[in-house]
């Protein structure tokens, strides 16, 4: 993120409450609503000259995500209305070769709690394990 948008600071770790993280059909992530699990990550300032940046990198012009203003609780206190994007793609699929490795890795960096790191690291497994059968 930091290389994408330079203009922008990170702020710290936030948690997107009764959402859960998916990876969708076409292999990257998205977020869907679900009352019983939260999605954690870093929030950013996004400066407005970066947006352009992260559109296209997020592929927004093609569809694939969609922004959205949604509420997040900044940790360790606060909460703020943050731009998401979110996946068009209903469909659940696998992750795209590396793609959560790089998640997690990003994750544990970012000192995530352990409970959200290992729900990655099983996805990451399941669809490994998958890939064998």
């Amino acid at each position: 993120m930091a290389a994408r948008c330079p203009r922008s600071r990170l702020l710290g770790r936030g948690r997107l409450a009764r959402h859960r993280f998916f990876v969708m059909a076409c292999g990257y992530a998205s977020v869907t609503p679900d009352p019983r699990a939260s999605v954690h990550g870093l929030l950013w300032d996004l400066a407005p000259a970066d947006i352009p940046a992260l559109d296209r990198y997020e592929e927004a012009a093609r569809g694939l995500y969609q922004k959205t203003l949604l509420p997040v609780l900044r940790e360790p206190v606060g909460s703020a209305r943050a731009l998401v994007y979110v996946g068009r793609e209903r469909l659940e699929g696998a992750p795209a070769p590396g793609y959560l490795e790089t998640a997690i890795e990003a994750a544990r960096a970012a000192v995530l709690p352990a409970a959200y790191i290992d729900y990655l690291a099983a996805i990451a497994s399941a669809n490994k394990k998958g890939a064998r059968s």
